[in-house]
């Protein structure tokens, strides 16, 4: 993680994601492909122009991403485990969250709360 001492106050970062698939050992019916992925860049999910991604496959990974985005301690498993199962049995279609760069994100772009300047 950067040095965060040049933030100010009210920024934070937070990792740039890319969920792809990286292995699929049965029968997808979504028409999934090893390779297919879609990003997360601070709370907004994109794909590839003209790609799709299963909505099953995409809600086993919602929980983990917010804690993906956020360095952790390094013994967390959080830290070390990147790969998720889709919730379809018969699919075996295996995904890795790969961290890809920090990105610096200002309280006020991302909250309505106004920031109070209290420091935690």
């Amino acid at each position: 993680m950067s040095d965060n001492t040049n933030l100010r106050a009210d920024q934070f970062e937070l990792y740039d994601l890319t969920v792809v698939v990286e292995k699929i050992s049965g029968h997808c019916t979504c028409a999934m492909s090893v390779g297919d992925c879609f990003y997360l860049r601070g709370g907004k999910i994109s794909m590839p122009k003209g790609a799709d991604f299963c909505l099953y496959a995409l809600q086993s990974t919602i929980p983990l991403l917010p804690a993906k985005q956020r360095k952790g301690h390094p013994a967390d498993w959080m830290e070390t485990d990147a790969r998720i199962i889709c919730p379809d049995p018969a699919c075996g279609l295996i995904m890795r969250i790969d961290r890809d760069q920090l990105r610096v994100l200002n309280h006020d772009d991302v909250s309505p709360i106004p920031w109070d300047g209290i420091e935690p």
